[in-house]
Protein backbone atom coordinates (compact mmCIF):
# COMPACT_ATOMS: atom_id res chain seq x y z
CA UNK A 1 0.00 0.00 0.00
CA UNK A 2 2.92 2.74 1.06
CA UNK A 3 5.28 2.71 -1.84
CA UNK A 4 6.47 5.59 -4.12
CA UNK A 5 6.35 9.78 -3.35
CA UNK A 6 4.92 9.91 -0.06
CA UNK A 7 4.89 13.62 1.11
CA UNK A 8 5.71 14.33 4.55
CA UNK A 9 3.06 17.01 4.60
CA UNK A 10 3.37 20.72 6.03
CA UNK A 11 1.19 22.28 8.37
CA UNK A 12 -0.19 25.21 7.51
CA UNK A 13 -0.93 28.12 9.34
CA UNK A 14 -3.33 30.74 9.67
CA UNK A 15 -2.05 33.26 12.54
CA UNK A 16 -1.73 31.14 15.52
CA UNK A 17 -4.11 28.46 14.30
CA UNK A 18 -3.63 25.03 11.92
CA UNK A 19 -5.50 26.42 8.58
CA UNK A 20 -7.76 23.89 8.37
CA UNK A 21 -9.12 25.11 4.35
CA UNK A 22 -5.17 25.14 3.43
CA UNK A 23 -4.68 21.75 4.97
CA UNK A 24 -7.83 20.93 2.81
CA UNK A 25 -6.44 22.44 -0.28
CA UNK A 26 -3.03 20.76 0.13
CA UNK A 27 -5.17 16.97 0.27
CA UNK A 28 -6.40 17.86 -3.13
CA UNK A 29 -3.34 19.33 -4.79
CA UNK A 30 -1.33 16.29 -4.14
CA UNK A 31 -4.03 13.33 -4.70
CA UNK A 32 -4.75 16.07 -8.27
CA UNK A 33 -0.87 16.16 -8.56
CA UNK A 34 -0.43 12.19 -8.28
CA UNK A 35 1.37 12.17 -4.81
CA UNK A 36 1.04 8.26 -3.40
CA UNK A 37 0.36 8.93 -0.33
CA UNK A 38 0.67 11.50 2.45
CA UNK A 39 1.98 12.03 5.86
CA UNK A 40 0.41 14.29 8.04
CA UNK A 41 1.78 15.57 11.66
CA UNK A 42 5.65 14.00 10.88
CA UNK A 43 8.64 16.34 11.71
CA UNK A 44 8.07 18.19 8.60
CA UNK A 45 4.47 19.00 9.87
CA UNK A 46 5.58 20.47 13.00
CA UNK A 47 4.35 17.93 15.32
CA UNK A 48 6.44 19.23 18.21
CA UNK A 49 4.53 22.33 18.77
CA UNK A 50 1.14 20.92 17.67
CA UNK A 51 -1.23 20.71 20.70
CA UNK A 52 -2.60 17.25 21.27
CA UNK A 53 -5.90 18.07 19.78
CA UNK A 54 -4.31 19.86 17.19
CA UNK A 55 -2.35 16.95 16.39
CA UNK A 56 -5.60 14.56 16.59
CA UNK A 57 -7.74 17.33 14.59
CA UNK A 58 -4.54 17.49 11.70
CA UNK A 59 -4.96 13.71 11.08
CA UNK A 60 -8.69 13.88 11.32
CA UNK A 61 -9.09 16.58 8.17
CA UNK A 62 -6.41 14.42 6.30
CA UNK A 63 -7.78 11.58 6.40
CA UNK A 64 -11.63 12.96 5.79
CA UNK A 65 -10.30 14.91 2.74
CA UNK A 66 -8.28 11.99 1.19
CA UNK A 67 -11.40 10.29 1.09
CA UNK A 68 -9.29 6.77 0.61
CA UNK A 69 -7.68 8.20 -2.50
CA UNK A 70 -4.67 7.73 -1.19
CA UNK A 71 -3.16 6.07 1.91
CA UNK A 72 -2.43 8.18 5.08
CA UNK A 73 0.23 7.26 7.32
CA UNK A 74 -0.05 9.19 10.02
CA UNK A 75 2.37 10.72 12.36
CA UNK A 76 2.07 9.01 15.77
CA UNK A 77 5.28 9.07 17.27
CA UNK A 78 6.47 10.35 20.84
CA UNK A 79 9.14 10.08 23.44
CA UNK A 80 6.94 9.07 25.71
CA UNK A 81 5.46 5.76 24.86
CA UNK A 82 1.75 6.54 26.47
CA UNK A 83 1.48 9.37 24.69
CA UNK A 84 2.53 7.56 21.17
CA UNK A 85 0.07 4.90 22.19
CA UNK A 86 -2.78 7.67 22.34
CA UNK A 87 -1.89 8.94 19.04
CA UNK A 88 -1.75 5.54 17.19
CA UNK A 89 -4.82 4.12 18.28
CA UNK A 90 -6.69 7.67 17.69
CA UNK A 91 -5.03 7.12 14.17
CA UNK A 92 -6.41 3.75 13.84
CA UNK A 93 -9.84 4.87 14.93
CA UNK A 94 -9.84 7.91 12.71
CA UNK A 95 -8.99 5.50 9.82
CA UNK A 96 -5.42 6.67 8.93
CA UNK A 97 -4.15 2.94 6.80
CA UNK A 98 -0.72 3.30 8.83
CA UNK A 99 1.23 4.80 11.43
CA UNK A 100 4.77 6.77 11.70
CA UNK A 101 6.16 6.32 14.57
CA UNK A 102 10.35 8.30 15.28
CA UNK A 103 12.56 7.11 17.45
CA UNK A 104 11.93 8.47 21.00
CA UNK A 105 13.88 11.74 21.13
CA UNK A 106 16.24 13.32 23.81
CA UNK A 107 15.39 10.66 26.41
CA UNK A 108 17.88 8.22 24.34
CA UNK A 109 16.54 4.74 25.11
CA UNK A 110 19.06 1.82 24.55
CA UNK A 111 18.18 -0.89 22.15
CA UNK A 112 16.52 -2.66 24.65
CA UNK A 113 14.39 0.31 25.51
CA UNK A 114 13.50 0.76 21.64
CA UNK A 115 12.54 -2.67 21.37
CA UNK A 116 10.08 -2.41 24.55
CA UNK A 117 8.87 0.86 23.58
CA UNK A 118 8.07 -0.07 19.72
CA UNK A 119 6.49 -3.45 21.26
CA UNK A 120 4.36 -1.65 23.26
CA UNK A 121 2.51 0.49 20.86
CA UNK A 122 2.37 -2.36 18.13
CA UNK A 123 0.14 -4.31 20.96
CA UNK A 124 -1.76 -1.43 21.61
CA UNK A 125 -3.51 -0.55 18.09
CA UNK A 126 -4.19 -2.97 14.77
CA UNK A 127 -2.54 -0.35 12.39
CA UNK A 128 0.54 -1.18 10.08
CA UNK A 129 3.48 0.85 12.14
CA UNK A 130 6.60 2.22 10.23
CA UNK A 131 9.24 2.73 12.47
CA UNK A 132 11.08 6.39 11.60
CA UNK A 133 14.80 6.34 12.41
CA UNK A 134 16.50 9.66 11.72
CA UNK A 135 19.38 9.80 14.57
CA UNK A 136 20.11 13.62 13.50
CA UNK A 137 17.11 14.53 15.26
CA UNK A 138 15.88 12.07 17.74
CA UNK A 139 20.20 11.45 18.77
CA UNK A 140 19.43 7.61 18.59
CA UNK A 141 19.88 4.92 16.25
CA UNK A 142 17.92 1.92 15.80
CA UNK A 143 20.13 -1.07 15.05
CA UNK A 144 19.43 -3.19 12.28
CA UNK A 145 19.35 -6.08 14.84
CA UNK A 146 16.65 -4.07 17.21
CA UNK A 147 14.70 -3.14 13.50
CA UNK A 148 14.33 -7.08 13.04
CA UNK A 149 13.19 -8.62 16.71
CA UNK A 150 10.61 -5.74 15.76
CA UNK A 151 9.84 -6.76 12.53
CA UNK A 152 8.65 -10.23 14.24
CA UNK A 153 5.29 -8.12 15.34
CA UNK A 154 2.57 -8.84 12.46
CA UNK A 155 1.85 -5.09 13.05
CA UNK A 156 5.56 -3.39 12.73
CA UNK A 157 5.90 -3.69 8.32
CA UNK A 158 8.34 -1.46 7.69
CA UNK A 159 10.50 1.72 8.16
CA UNK A 160 11.43 5.45 6.97
CA UNK A 161 15.58 5.56 7.26
CA UNK A 162 16.56 8.82 7.32
CA UNK A 163 19.93 7.73 7.90
CA UNK A 164 20.91 8.47 4.48
CA UNK A 165 23.32 4.76 5.21
CA UNK A 166 22.93 2.99 1.92
CA UNK A 167 24.50 -0.36 3.05
CA UNK A 168 20.84 0.36 5.47
CA UNK A 169 18.87 -1.21 3.08
CA UNK A 170 20.74 -4.21 1.98
CA UNK A 171 21.45 -4.84 5.90
CA UNK A 172 17.83 -4.64 6.64
CA UNK A 173 17.26 -7.15 3.53
CA UNK A 174 19.29 -9.39 4.77
CA UNK A 175 18.33 -9.21 8.44
CA UNK A 176 14.71 -9.36 7.64
CA UNK A 177 13.64 -9.82 4.27
CA UNK A 178 12.61 -8.25 1.20
CA UNK A 179 8.83 -8.03 1.98
CA UNK A 180 9.62 -5.49 5.19
CA UNK A 181 8.43 -2.18 3.80
CA UNK A 182 11.97 0.13 3.03
CA UNK A 183 11.43 3.85 2.56
CA UNK A 184 13.78 6.24 2.55
CA UNK A 185 13.42 10.20 3.84
CA UNK A 186 16.11 11.47 2.51
CA UNK A 187 15.05 12.84 -1.35
CA UNK A 188 18.69 12.98 -2.32
CA UNK A 189 19.38 9.52 -2.20
CA UNK A 190 16.01 8.50 -3.12
CA UNK A 191 17.31 6.79 -6.47
CA UNK A 192 20.24 4.89 -5.13
CA UNK A 193 17.70 3.66 -2.27
CA UNK A 194 15.42 2.78 -4.79
CA UNK A 195 17.89 0.42 -6.81
CA UNK A 196 18.87 -1.38 -3.60
CA UNK A 197 15.80 -2.70 -2.48
CA UNK A 198 13.91 0.47 -0.99
CA UNK A 199 10.13 0.78 -2.61
CA UNK A 200 9.66 5.00 -2.12
CA UNK A 201 10.40 7.81 0.21
CA UNK A 202 8.66 9.66 2.62
CA UNK A 203 9.61 13.49 0.89
CA UNK A 204 9.98 16.72 1.75
CA UNK A 205 10.39 18.13 -1.49
CA UNK A 206 7.17 16.75 -2.59
CA UNK A 207 5.54 19.63 -0.78
CA UNK A 208 6.29 21.99 -3.28
CA UNK A 209 7.70 19.26 -6.69
CA UNK A 210 4.69 16.40 -6.01
CA UNK A 211 4.05 15.79 -9.59
CA UNK A 212 7.80 15.53 -10.43
CA UNK A 213 8.64 13.71 -7.08
CA UNK A 214 5.23 11.25 -8.28
CA UNK A 215 6.78 11.30 -11.77
CA UNK A 216 10.42 10.16 -10.35
CA UNK A 217 8.81 7.04 -8.29
CA UNK A 218 6.88 6.04 -10.94
CA UNK A 219 10.64 5.65 -12.74
CA UNK A 220 12.13 4.28 -9.92
CA UNK A 221 8.98 1.55 -9.72
CA UNK A 222 9.36 0.86 -13.46
CA UNK A 223 13.03 0.40 -12.95
CA UNK A 224 13.30 3.35 -15.73
CA UNK A 225 16.57 4.42 -13.50
CA UNK A 226 17.90 6.52 -17.20
CA UNK A 227 14.50 8.62 -16.60
CA UNK A 228 14.70 8.55 -12.88
CA UNK A 229 18.07 10.09 -13.06
CA UNK A 230 17.16 12.72 -15.17
CA UNK A 231 14.32 14.07 -12.98
CA UNK A 232 16.53 13.26 -10.20
CA UNK A 233 19.16 16.14 -11.99
CA UNK A 234 16.30 18.84 -12.77
CA UNK A 235 15.30 18.39 -8.35
CA UNK A 236 18.56 18.33 -6.40
CA UNK A 237 18.90 21.68 -6.33
CA UNK A 238 15.30 21.45 -4.63
CA UNK A 239 16.17 18.47 -2.75
CA UNK A 240 19.42 20.72 -0.96
CA UNK A 241 17.26 23.83 -0.51
CA UNK A 242 14.81 22.25 1.22
CA UNK A 243 17.33 22.07 3.66
CA UNK A 244 19.71 25.38 3.34
CA UNK A 245 18.17 26.14 7.00
CA UNK A 246 15.95 23.73 9.55
CA UNK A 247 12.85 22.18 7.93
CA UNK A 248 10.06 23.24 7.29
CA UNK A 249 11.02 26.44 6.73
CA UNK A 250 12.77 26.60 3.46
CA UNK A 251 9.62 24.03 2.06
CA UNK A 252 7.08 26.15 3.87
CA UNK A 253 8.45 29.37 2.20
CA UNK A 254 8.39 27.60 -1.17
CA UNK A 255 4.56 26.49 -0.92
CA UNK A 256 4.18 30.05 -0.19
CA UNK A 257 5.83 31.26 -3.42
CA UNK A 258 3.40 28.62 -4.63
CA UNK A 259 0.42 30.50 -3.34
CA UNK A 260 -0.54 27.20 -1.08
CA UNK A 261 -0.18 28.28 2.50
CA UNK A 262 1.25 31.23 4.39
CA UNK A 263 4.84 31.43 4.54
CA UNK A 264 4.15 30.65 8.78
CA UNK A 265 6.16 28.28 10.92
CA UNK A 266 6.15 28.00 15.02
CA UNK A 267 8.63 29.27 17.22
CA UNK A 268 11.44 28.40 18.28
CA UNK A 269 11.30 27.34 13.98
CA UNK A 270 11.59 30.78 12.31
CA UNK A 271 10.94 31.63 8.88
CA UNK A 272 13.65 31.23 6.18
CA UNK A 273 15.67 33.56 5.94
CA UNK A 274 16.77 35.89 3.01
CA UNK A 275 19.59 34.16 1.60
CA UNK A 276 17.38 30.90 2.52
CA UNK A 277 14.49 32.21 0.38
CA UNK A 278 16.58 33.84 -2.62
CA UNK A 279 17.99 29.62 -2.54
CA UNK A 280 14.36 28.35 -2.54
CA UNK A 281 13.79 30.67 -5.13
CA UNK A 282 15.92 29.95 -7.61
CA UNK A 283 15.79 26.05 -7.09
CA UNK A 284 11.96 25.97 -7.66
CA UNK A 285 12.63 28.00 -11.12
CA UNK A 286 15.73 25.74 -12.01
CA UNK A 287 13.42 22.91 -11.68
CA UNK A 288 10.78 24.71 -13.90
CA UNK A 289 8.03 25.18 -11.31
CA UNK A 290 8.50 29.18 -10.98
CA UNK A 291 8.89 31.65 -13.66
CA UNK A 292 12.21 33.73 -12.94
Amino acid sequence: MFKGSIVALITPFDGENVDEKALRGLVDWHVEQGTHGIVPCGTTGESPTLTHDEHKRVVEIVVDQAAGRVPIMAGTGSNATAEAIEFTQHAAETGAQGALVVTPYYNKPTQEGLYQHYLAIADSADIPIFIYNVPSRSVVDMSVDTMARLAKHKNIVGVKDATAELDRVLLTRAAIGPDFIQLTGEDASALAHHAMGGVGCISVTANAAPAACAEFQNACMAKDYERALQIQDRLIALHEAMFCETSPAPVTYACHLLRKTANTVRLPLVPASSAAEAQVRDALTKAGLLNG
